[in-house]
């Protein structure tokens, strides 16, 4: 019999119990809760917002302020030098970095024994009692799961305590018996150097039976592409016959599917999206025909959502789960066994159906284009280039885009850095097309570029291969969790990276000139 059929009967009763998310999501939300304040009401935060009186939603709602990280930060550090029961029961010791803060290089999520079992590890383990359900006959576990983690490094010094990409903390302390069924080997999964990594997980797992890959989908396609160097092979079930499914998360895939279709063409190849963050886990895509996730709503999180179009008012409202409406634009804020207190994550959803609630990522709340009234969101540009790319036959590898206020004859537009894995047949119509998409798409950006009265049409400079990766490099964020800022109202970024793409193409014509 299969390894799989028999380990598959493991997840079998998990697979009942989510079907309370499908009528019950409000209900389960309510228990999370209780449960949160009654688990922290002896600690220092606790104690400060009135954990121990709170009997309902509304008293939490009027007790506990909304925070972003700043506001908790200095509790987070205390916490980082060893004090027990700040924002969650115990001492915390493991810290998930994550990209910082308009004040800070980076963020320090703490990660308590509580977060990391009934939210991270659960969700990891939903994704696979999903994927089982929706595919009986799979062979995955019959193989191994290539598993992309980053690094981490010593907390201060403090015994024990570590701080590093959430991926390596989650190795780090894996149930032993899944090391039976994953590659690479730890020490190799755990290296800081990215470009080491890379070639040393290839050339570990070129020679196994792997069947599932799981990690960030740029992170991953490198190292696939390694693969395919050393192999020598065209298409990765050449490498591995079984190769099953994708379980990717982290970045939008849209961008990177054609390129996975293409390294990828057996026919029993899946793909599932997964909503995991350094804060916690999520969402599951638990139909494949559907691009939009299931909200997990019995882990240790408890939800609660600001309309976009209030967001930083002064006053803005704030619902809880059973509050939100379908279609409408939200930032999320989370409660969570690791301490974090109505905080705001950062990204923001729309919700495509209640009951179940399931909703799709629209972007971030720093991470969108409103420098002219026209509120370009990351789901407006993934879903125009997806079309540019369509029409065109380009591939877009990396991207970012960012406003020009004013050029030298007074005109005002978007630019769009671009680095193709496949160029398109005609630069000029690509962008015309993406910028008709993103028309199309946005109502306010249509607005503002009628008659090219307010914004100009937008700009496409390509990028040359490999600007972005170095980037990342220049700013020791190579590898890992970390990933490229689509849409900015800044150029900080932009202009760092178009004067990257400058140097070098100086030099290349320096260099050919010398030839």
């Amino acid at each position: 019999m299969s390894l799989t059929r028999i380990i598959g009967r493991m997840f079998v009763p998990r697979q009942k119990e989510l079907e309370r998310h499908i009528s019950g999501g409000a209900d389960l939300q309510r228990q999370v809760l209780e449960h949160l304040v009654g688990t922290a009401k002896d600690t220092e935060y606790g104690r400060n917002h009135l954990f121990g009186a709170t009997r309902s939603y509304e008293d939490f709602a009027r007790n506990v302020p909304v925070n972003t990280y700043e506001e908790l930060k200095g509790d987070i550090d205390r916490m980082r030098h060893g004090e027990r029961d700040v924002l969650w029961p115990g001492r915390v010791k493991w810290y998930a970095k994550s990209s910082g803060t308009t004040n800070d290089k980076s963020k320090f999520i703490p990660v308590s024994p509580d977060g990391l079992h009934d939210t991270h590890y659960r969700g990891g383990q939903d994704c696979v009692a999903l994927y089982l359900r929706n595919n009986p006959h799979s062979r995955m576990f019959d193989g191994k799961g290539l598993i992309l983690g980053g690094s981490h490094s010593p907390n201060y010094n403090l015994p024990g305590s570590l701080v590093g990409d959430l991926s390596a903390i989650l190795i780090e302390n894996i149930n032993p018996l899944v090391n039976m069924v994953r590659v690479p080997k730890k020490q190799t999964a755990l290296l800081s150097d990215f470009e080491v990594k890379r070639d040393r997980i290839a050339r570990e797992t070129i020679g196994k039976n792997v069947t599932n890959l799981s990690g960030v989908p740029s992170w991953m396609l490198s190292v696939l592409s390694r693969v395919m160097e050393l192999s020598g092979k065209r298409h990765l079930e050449e490498v591995w016959p079984g190769i099953e499914v994708f379980f990717h998360g982290g970045v939008a895939f849209t961008p990177y599917r054609s390129q996975y279709e293409q390294l990828i063409t057996s026919p029993g190849m899946h793909y599932m999206e997964t909503y995991n963050a350094s804060e916690g886990f999520f969402g599951l895509q638990d139909d494949p025909a559907d691009k939009s996730m299931l909200l997990m709503l019995d882990y240790g999180v408890f939800y609660e959502f600001i309309p976009m179009d209030e967001f930083g008012s002064d006053n803005p409202t704030v619902v809880p789960l059973w509050g939100v409406e379908t279609g409408r634009n939200y930032a999320m804020l989370i409660s969570t066994t690791c301490g974090l207190w109505r905080y705001v994550l950062g990204d923001t959803v729309s919700f495509t159906q209640t009951n179940p609630y399931k909703f799709i990522i629209t972007g971030r709340t720093k991470c969108f284009i409103n420098a002219f009234g026209e509120e370009l969101i990351v789901d407006n540009a993934e879903r125009a280039l997806a079309y540019a790319c369509d029409e065109t036959g380009a591939e877009v590898t990396e991207y970012t885009a960012a406003p020009v206020f004013m050029d030298g004859r007074g005109k005002c537009r978007h630019q769009w850095l671009i680095e193709f894995a496949r160029q398109p047949d005609d630069d000029g119509r690509f962008a015309r097309l993406l910028d008709k998409r993103l028309q199309e798409l946005n109502s306010d950006y249509e607005a503002k570029r009628f008659k090219d009265i307010t914004l100009q049409h937008l700009e496409v400079v390509r990028a040359r291969t490999g600007l972005f990766n170095d980037w990342l490099r220049v700013k020791g964020k190579l590898g890992g969790q970390h990933k490229i800022p689509r849409l900015s109202n800044s150029r900080d970024i932009i202009d760092q990276l178009l004067r990257m793409n400058s140097t070098a193409a100086k030099h290349e014509t320096t260099t050919n000139e010398t030839i």
